[in-house]
């Protein structure tokens, strides 16, 4: 009786952690698909490229890498937002994509993480394009283009990107490009 409650109670401590959860992308978040999560990543890229006749961006694993270390590094500090050349911790000089995402909350409290493909986090960054002013290379008042903008930039061949998640069940989601973007004086295309 005695190992028999001292099993249950193993099975049931087993069952809790303190721990984050994974920082892979769960098959619950991805649409369904026979793609990986990379290749949808990089033909999601590659469709908003190809409406501006830009060559295809091609993923890295090492680009991949370098993308989920800072996405767990952000993942750990709350999901705080803040790019890698603001945070003075870039020392591959990549450009970089940032997306974060809040978790689902239920009345009763309850959290569960919201379901965000590759197609989503894109389709995001590529609607700033309303914001961006091609013929001034400048983006409205108060608004963001710079997303856009590295999506877009013309030199940029690769790519590779990471996802972690949040303490409170929210995600971040981290692009990496290579050569980087967002040259002032420069236009994306």
């Amino acid at each position: 009786m005695r190992y028999k409650l001292l099993g249950i109670l193993l099975l049931i401590l087993a069952g809790c952690s303190t721990k984050p959860p994974p920082t892979t992308v769960p098959s619950t978040t991805m649409p369904e698909s026979t793609k990986s999560w990379f290749q949808l990543m990089t033909a999601s890229h590659n469709r908003v490229r190809a409406q501006l006749g830009l060559q295809p961006l091609l993923w890295s694993n090492r680009l991949a890498g370098y993308a989920q270390e800072w996405a767990d590094h952000l993942a750990s500090t709350s999901c705080t937002m803040i790019h890698r050349v603001e945070a003075g911790r870039n020392p591959a000089n990549y450009g970089e994509n940032l997306f974060w995402s809040s978790p689902l909350i239920w009345e009763d409290g309850r959290r569960e993480i919201a379901r965000v493909s590759a197609a989503r986090v894109v389709r995001d960054w590529a609607a700033e394009v309303k914001f961006y002013n091609y013929a001034a290379d400048t983006c409205t008042p108060g608004e963001q283009c710079g997303h856009y903008t590295q999506l877009v930039w013309r030199n940029t061949r690769e790519l590779g990107c990471g996802m972690a998640y949040c303490p409170n069940r929210g995600q971040i989601w981290v692009c990496s490009y290579n050569p980087p973007g967002n040259w002032i004086g420069e236009r994306p295309y």
